[in-house]
């Protein structure tokens, strides 16, 4: 795998997304203290539409998700399919709603990260563990 390539989502991550949507957006685990949502983007190169689970912040009628990747040094998968293609679909609880992804300026990012730092100190420790700038994305309503 070349270091742009895209890996396919986990079977963690499928599980999660099974059982969120069976259970009206509950889920068990160690998942089961955190605001889950499912990201649902389309695939930047294969067209494909993939939903993820993102711990997130309401805000306002807004949703602060951040592309951590879990400190790894790229970008995750969907954090690539939003950026082309930033009408999404998003999950909180059982609504399912249209939105639109878009990737935090400089000037209200650093507010955001550290607001999900505070709410998600092991999301917050990803910065530390990597040298690109761990975008912040905002989804909102359409």
């Amino acid at each position: 795998m070349t270091s742009d390539a895209v890996a396919p989502p986990s079977r963690d991550q499928e599980r999660v997304v099974a059982e969120f949507r069976a259970r009206g957006g509950n889920v068990g685990g160690y998942h089961a203290s955190m605001q889950l949502l499912l990201l649902t983007t389309t695939g930047a190169r294969s067209g494909q539409r993939r939903a993820v689970p993102l711990t997130y912040l309401p805000d306002g009628g807004r949703y602060i998700v951040t592309a951590g990747n879990a400190g790894a040094d790229r970008h995750p998968a969907w954090y690539h399919n939003l950026v082309a293609n930033p009408d999404v679909t998003v999950e909180v609880g059982s609504e399912v709603f249209p939105a639109v992804a878009v990737v935090a300026g400089e000037s209200e990012r650093g507010a955001l990260y550290e607001r999900v730092a505070a709410a998600y100190p092991q999301a917050g420790g990803y910065q530390a563990q990597t040298t690109r700038q761990i975008p912040v994305v905002i989804l909102t309503r359409r």
